[in-house]
């Protein structure tokens, strides 16, 4: 349970991701106000097994990519088993040697179930979602005079100046992150923020529409795996496939024999065309890997004209990518968490102890204090409309500037018009009666 007023503050600021103890509140038995994180997880993604599992909301798409990989591959391995059992009938047909089919089926098998496999580690995971804030971030510069960087972010922060972008120092080199409005958050450098899984995802390579999942840190290796296992299973299928029809073909003309062999006809097409996609990808992404650059970075910022802060070489790229320790999960789906800890932005106020009294009100953004005032501008004057107010209000200072009566609530016409208002005579305010009266303007309800 919740201990007290500061542990739930701190769940309240925390990540929804419950990356570390005090950012969400573990129930050991839960009530009904409580429910999973990924039961309200604010992202696109879709969630199985009890929330072990997270795909995109295009997690169809893997039905499709299993069928194109599946059902050739099988094909395939059933042609080579009809294809042994064959031969040991007649002599005469099929592989020359009896142990050159099982060979063939077997490393078919063992490719296709490796392709299979490394599809669904790819898609089936977190690929490195960063947790998203409760609250926006406070930052130092929060209150300082607004400079051409700075701007008022998106709305969602009212009375903090956040700057746009930050500068943080990466192997000796600046780099820019931007502020995220969805996940109120810096991303860290790397990262982006996926439109359609609606998640900044950790080193963002990609949205990949055949997996059905953002390319991010965590799967990035087993995305890698997966085409370049597409296209060596592409070119043993049509390697064999050709195989089996010159086998077959003997002294017969090669259409002839093509006739009869329609299925390896068929696969040879199918992966002739299916391995300039996979392999043209296999060959990109080895190109991205050992200059240590991501899909997103390679098109964006193109470091082939600059200096890439994040290239160690070929081979501690290399290593970095196949041989190092995948980060953990910043995110425990399956934790307890109170069901309206997803606190609307909108109704949240951030610590402005640090506001100048002079600050003046900003009726169109309705987003700052009202002067000398030390409460939050109510919704009826966000609203208000200034151009409706009667000239006859209008007064004018010492100052010749125009100020607004407090006082005058009089509804009858005819009494308006026998109170004398203040006029200029000979450079003095005489208003028949009061020195002087409030500038402020009050709102009749």
């Amino acid at each position: 349970m919740v201990g007290g007023g500061g542990h739930r503050r701190k769940q309240d600021q925390g990540n929804f991701g419950c990356s570390s103890p005090s950012s969400c509140t573990i129930m050991s038995v839960p009530s009904s106000k409580h429910k999973k994180l990924y039961q309200q997880w604010k992202g696109s993604n879709r969630f199985f097994c009890g929330g072990r599992m997270i795909f995109g909301p295009d997690v169809a798409s893997l039905f499709l990519t299993t069928l194109l990989i599946g059902g050739p591959s099988i094909a395939f391995c059933l042609q080579v088993f009809s294809k042994i059992g064959h031969r040991t009938g007649n002599q005469q047909i099929g592989y020359q040697y009896e142990l050159l089919g099982y060979p063939v089926l077997i490393v078919g098998l063992i490719l296709t179930i490796s392709d299979l496999t490394f599809l669904f580690l790819t898609s089936g995971r977190d690929p490195g979602i960063v947790p998203r804030n409760s609250r926006p971030p406070e930052s130092e510069e929060a209150f300082e005079a607004a400079t051409p960087s700075m701007e008022w972010v998106n709305g969602r922060t009212p009375h903090l100046k956040l700057p746009r972008t930050k500068d943080v120092i990466v192997n000796g080199h600046s780099i820019k992150v931007k502020y995220c409005d969805t996940c109120l958050l810096y991303r860290p450098p790397r990262a982006s923020h996926c439109s359609i899984c609606n998640n900044c995802v950790q080193r963002f390579d990609h949205h990949c529409p055949w997996v059905g999942q953002c390319i991010g840190v965590r799967n990035y290796r087993f995305f890698y795996m997966f085409i370049s296992t597409s296209t060596l299973l592409c070119l043993y299928v049509f390697i064999f496939s050709w195989v089996n029809i010159l086998k077959v073909k003997k002294n017969d003309p090669l259409w002839m024999t093509m006739k009869g062999e329609v299925l390896s006809v068929v696969l040879i097409v199918y992966c002739f065309i299916a391995v300039w996609f996979v392999g043209g990808l296999t060959v990109f992404h080895f190109y991205l890997i050992i200059t240590n650059q991501t899909t997103y970075e390679n098109f964006r910022y193109r470091y082939d004209k600059k200096e890439n802060p994040y290239n160690k070489g070929m081979l501690r790229n290399i290593r970095e990518i196949f041989f190092s320790k995948i980060p953990p999960s910043m995110n425990n789906f399956r934790a307890w968490v109170l069901e309206n800890n997803h606190t609307e932005v909108g109704s949240i106020t951030p610590n402005i102890g640090g506001l100048s009294t002079k600050e003046k009100l900003d009726i169109e953004m309705g987003s700052k204090l009202a002067e000398d005032s030390g409460i939050p501008v109510p919704n009826i004057l966000q609203n208000l409309d200034y151009n409706g107010i009667d000239d006859d209000l209008k007064t004018k200072n010492a100052d010749g500037g125009i100020v607004y009566d407090p006082f005058f609530f009089q509804d009858d016409q005819e009494h308006r018009d026998s109170e004398q208002g203040p006029t200029m005579e000979n450079g003095n305010l005489s208003d028949g009666g009061s020195s002087h009266r409030a500038t402020t303007p009050i709102l009749k309800s």
